[in-house]
This record gives C-alpha cells, sequence and structure tokens, in this order.
C-alpha cells in the first residue's frame, strides 16, 4: 500500500470510476445525506503521511453550520506525531493541538486545558465526520486483506466543539469491504489500493 500508481479501477473493495492517486494528491467526500464535503491534500512517502484538509458543514439536527481545519502529520511507520486543527462557528474559533511523543504520551492543548496522557495506549488520532483518519489504522494494520478484528485505541476529536477524549475503533475484514465500529456508527467501508476511504455508508464518498 505504500507504493501508489495510477489506475483505471480503486482495486479490492473498491469503486470503479475512482482512480488510486498519485501523490500529491488532492482527495474529496460529500456526505451522503447531508450538506458537508471534506477536501484533503495528501503527501505519502512509504508509510508516512502528510494531510492538510477541510470540513465544510451545514447546520443539521447533530450539529450548527461550521467549517473545520487540520494538519495531520505521522512518523515513518504511519502513527500519529501531530494534529492540530482549527474549528470556525458563527460565535468563534476553537482551536486544538495533539502531539505525542517518543514515549506514547500524548500532550493535549484543547478547550482552555492542558493534558499530558497515554489515552490507552493510542498511537492514532481519529476526527469524528471525517473519512480520513480511518486511513491510518486500515493501511498500518493491511485490512483490506486481514484476516482477524483488530481493535484499535485512539484519541477521538469532535466537530465542532474540538473535545477530546479516549475512545476505540474495531476494524474488521470480510468479502464486501472493512467493517468499522466507531462510537458514533457502524458501517462496511470500502478503500482503494492504498487503503483511503472510496465509500463510507452514512458517512461520505470519495468524488
Amino acid at each position: 500500500m505504500s507504493n501508489p500508481a495510477q489506475g483505471e479501477s480503486a482495486g479490492e473493495g473498491g469503486q470503479r470510476g475512482v482512480s488510486t492517486p498519485r501523490w500529491p494528491a488532492i482527495l474529496t467526500w460529500r456526505s451522503h445525506d447531508a450538506t458537508r464535503m471534506e477536501s484533503v491534500r495528501v503527501i505519502v512517502t512509504g508509510n508516512r503521511i502528510r494531510a492538510s484538509g477541510r470540513i465544510i458543514a451545514g447546520a443539521s439536527a447533530e450539529h450548527p453550520a461550521f467549517s473545520a481545519s487540520y494538519d495531520l502529520v505521522t512518523d515513518e511507520s504511519g502513527l500519529t506525531r501531530r494534529l492540530s486543527l482549527r474549528s470556525t462557528l458563527a460565535g468563534g474559533e476553537r482551536h486544538a493541538s495533539l502531539s505525542r511523543d517518543e514515549e506514547n504520551y500524548w500532550l493535549v492543548d484543547a478547550a482552555g486545558s492542558h493534558v499530558r496522557a497515554t489515552f490507552g495506549g493510542a498511537v492514532d488520532a481519529d476526527v469524528v465526520l471525517s473519512p480520513l483518519f480511518n486511513t491510518l489504522p486500515i493501511r498500518r494494520y493491511g485490512m483490506a486483506h486481514a484476516t482477524e478484528d483488530v481493535t484499535v485505541p485512539v484519541v477521538y476529536v469532535s466537530l465542532p466543539e474540538l473535545q477530546v477524549q479516549e475512545a476505540h475503533v474495531t476494524y474488521s475484514s470480510g468479502p464486501d469491504g472493512i467493517h468499522v465500529l466507531s462510537p458514533v456508527s457502524s458501517a462496511t467501508v470500502t478503500v482503494d489500493d492504498n487503503g483511503f476511504v472510496l465509500d463510507y455508508p452514512g458517512l461520505a464518498e470519495r468524488i
């Protein structure tokens, strides 16, 4: 999954008509049933990922209208090293920064608080409403071809509040895709040859 190549189809579990990108690439997802989009510039070097993205969302029953931007940097193993976020609402802006040190402690500055914790051994961050962040464990554990379930501890970030908490996401592979059980949803997702989400039912599809 670390050697991207251009193709006409998305590979196993993928969607026809969506090609595997070359890097750097712009990936864009559109919500299935809400006024929300995400677009991100991604650079992949081996297993290292750098991503700068933005989510634009209209008001809904779950949240007010907001925009959010993020910058993600992983290490050479694909583990989250730094994540910074900014959320903008009608009433103002919120900021959060997360970084993981060599001892796997997370330094979190969010909502006016400063926390240093292991978050249950998490080495990944996950941002609600974003398909991009599922890519990190899917690539690392080779979930497109794995035969065992994997439960991944994550530092879970809510939008637009930017509240941070410990959570777990479970991934399991099947003939129809990769089943994802998160704190807010359960769905079977499809991915391209590089492990980036193509379709996350109930959340968004790549366009």
